[in-house]
Formats: structure tokens, C-alpha cells, sequence
């Protein structure tokens, strides 16, 4: 009846909490802790082979870390192919 205690892997709630962050106060940096710990903390569980818990948490870290690095490098592209366009219609109509 006594069911073994399971610990939650601390690198699942290290991807949660940036990739929380990620989202508020270290928008890239948080993103790649968050994507970095998340990995680390799902081989950590499988390798514990059920004595670990967390993989949800760190699913979640995962996501929101991927979410605003992919979201970053649109924004990038979009300024650049925005600037980009303002430099090329300066050239061909601005003489």
C-alpha cells in the first residue's frame, strides 16, 4: 500500500521557472536555460526509471522556451526583410 516516494527533478522546475522568464524578464536568455534544463531533466527522469517526476514540468519549460526563441528569430527576420525592402526602395525610386 505504500507507494515509494518520487522526487520531482529539480532541472524540470529549473526549465519551468525560465521558461516563465523567458516570457517576462529574460526574454532570450531565459528561453535557452529553459530549452537546455528541460532536455537535460527529461533524460535525467528516463534514466531514473521512476524514481524521478517532473516531465510535464519540464514538457512545459521546453515549449515556452521554443516558443520565444522561434517567435524571436521571426521578429528578427521581419525587421530585416522590413529594413531590407526600406534600403531597396530607397535605391530603385529614391533618384
Amino acid at each position: 500500500m505504500n507507494a515509494p516516494i518520487r522526487q520531482t527533478s529539480s532541472l524540470a522546475v529549473v526549465s519551468l521557472v525560465f521558461g516563465i522568464l523567458g516570457w517576462t524578464l529574460l526574454p532570450f536568455l531565459g528561453s535557452l536555460v529553459a530549452v537546455v534544463c528541460g532536455h537535460m531533466a527529461r533524460a535525467e527522469i528516463r534514466r531514473a526509471q521512476g524514481s524521478l517526476e517532473g516531465d510535464g514540468l519540464a514538457v512545459a519549460g521546453l515549449v515556452m522556451g521554443y516558443l520565444v526563441i522561434g517567435l524571436s528569430v521571426l521578429a528578427l527576420a521581419a525587421v530585416f526583410l522590413f529594413f531590407g525592402g526600406l534600403l531597396w526602395f530607397a535605391a530603385v525610386f529614391g533618384h
